[in-house]
């Protein structure tokens, strides 16, 4: 259920409030172009800027949108496990399929609170659970051993690995088997991530080259790697360029190029520096999306 180009959707805003009209419109375009799910309320969601019910709101819209016609994994992490857990009931009492989990930031648990936070977070709810394990902006990481632990409950089904190393895919595989879902986390390395067993990606570029992710992604899961390829060598600059500054600010200002959405995000995020700008117009340029 869990595999192909899955956006980590950006949160539109409009003069400082949410745009859900224009959210609604991103979640259509989306199931047109082929995405294979969505992910809403994540990093490049801006939820560390959305108040609780902001963040609320955001998921029962692209639940509502989305319609049952493709998977919703709704963001549902924090450091604090009681909030996590209120997130993931409020996703599973809106419809949600899933839930995204991010390892909890800041407060650096030792492996064993990660398995305390986690299996939490697992009991509080029937949702499907996709651990979140991004050790460059959480400052902590799951270690395949810890992860393969926690895949021994029934509902902890996968992982979005952020940690940008192949071998870590394999690790995975021994330490939490076959069937445990592993999808890349990093635009630049997913081609590779799932030759190493992958099988998707929560993907930034995809909320603005939805189709191309798409179509790399079915290639890679049908065995065609060169076809794949072609497509990702396409994508490669676009994918440099945006997160030459934060990913988010960088997808939404691409984006922007296309009339997607604006470009507006939250402090303590800023618009792109104009050396940045030229960057992501030559990435949409390589890429075939804008003239």
């Amino acid at each position: 259920m869990f595999k192909g180009s899955m956006p980590a959707l950006v949160t539109p805003f409009r003069n400082g409030e949410l745009d859900l009209d224009t959210l609604k419109k991103l979640v259509e375009w989306h199931i047109g172009e082929g995405s294979n799910g969505l992910v809403p309320v994540g990093t490049t969601g801006e939820s560390p800027t959305l108040s609780h019910r902001e963040h609320e709101t955001v998921v029962e819209e692209v639940v509502k949108a989305a319609a049952g016609r493709l998977p919703v994994i709704a963001g549902a992490g924090s450091n604090n496990t009681t909030e996590a857990m209120r997130l993931a009931q409020h996703a599973e009492k809106v419809g949600a399929d899933a839930i995204l989990v991010v390892t909890p930031y800041y407060n650096k648990p030792t492996q064993s609170g990660l398995i305390a936070h986690f299996t939490a977070i697992h009991d509080c709810c029937e949702l499907p659970v996709i651990i979140y394990n991004i050790p460059g902006r959480s400052v902590v990481d799951m270690k395949p051993d810890t992860m393969g632990r926690l895949a021994e409950l029934p509902r902890i089904v996968g992982v979005k690995d952020a940690t940008g190393d192949l071998a870590r895919v394999c690790d995975q595989r021994m330490t939490c088997g076959a069937d445990f879902i592993q999808l890349s986390g990093e635009d630049a390395t997913a081609h590779g991530f799932n030759a190493q067993g992958g099988t998707g990606c929560i993907s930034v570029t995809a909320n603005v080259a939805p189709k191309m992710l798409s179509e790399m992604q079915a290639s890679c899961l049908s065995g065609n790697y060169g076809r794949a390829l072609e497509i990702q060598d396409r994508l490669m600059p676009l994918h440099k360029a945006i997160f030459t500054e934060p990913g988010l600010v960088g997808v939404k200002y691409a984006m922007s190029r296309l009339d997607l959405c604006s470009e507006e995000v939250r402090l303590p995020l800023t618009g792109l520096s104009d050396e940045t700008r030229v960057l992501v117009d030559d990435g949409l340029r390589h890429a075939g999306l804008m003239n």
